[in-house]
């Protein structure tokens, strides 16, 4: 077993411990620089993180690897990735960038296909001058969706 299927095999353990922690990201350089990044249905705090990569350390052996370790949270700015990230975001602002477009909306709904966005938009109105407000919808497959980052607003 190589190295990486190692570290691989004991962050699963580890996640299979708290389901609400999911992976986003695990990078392991040439020189065995462990990095992964987590995110939590409902957060990840600093005891997380502690007990994910003391679940991964202590089951290394640096005698045979020398290694460094990072275990850290997706950031508030990050790209959302998994879809488990778009579900616990349902409520919030997101900026999304599909191949034709940028949208900045409130994410409403999130399946297994697809996001729901919903935002006002003036428009020119139908009859007469001027412009009027509409409520927008639209469904974005995860596959048209290049990036989407949650907007942080204070």
């Amino acid at each position: 077993m190589t190295f990486k299927e190692k570290v691989s095999n004991l962050l699963d353990e580890a996640l299979k411990e708290r389901p609400e922690l999911f992976l986003i990201e695990l990078k392991i350089t040439e020189a065995n620089k462990i990095m992964v990044t987590l995110d939590g249905d409902n957060g990840v705090n600093l005891q997380d993180c502690i007990d994910v990569s003391r679940a991964i350390e202590h089951n290394l052996d640096r005698e045979e690897h020398d290694f460094s370790l990072e275990v850290a949270s997706a950031g508030a700015t990050s790209p959302l990735i998994n879809k488990r990230q778009y579900k616990k975001n349902i409520g919030r602002t997101l900026k999304v960038t599909t191949q034709t477009e940028k949208i900045e909306a409130e994410l409403t709904g999130a399946t297994d296909e697809h996001i729901v966005l919903e935002w006002k938009a003036r428009e020119p109105k139908k009859v007469g001058k001027g412009k009027e407000t509409v409520q927008k919808r639209a469904e974005v497959p995860y596959g048209d969706i290049k990036e989407a980052v949650v907007v942080i607003k204070f």
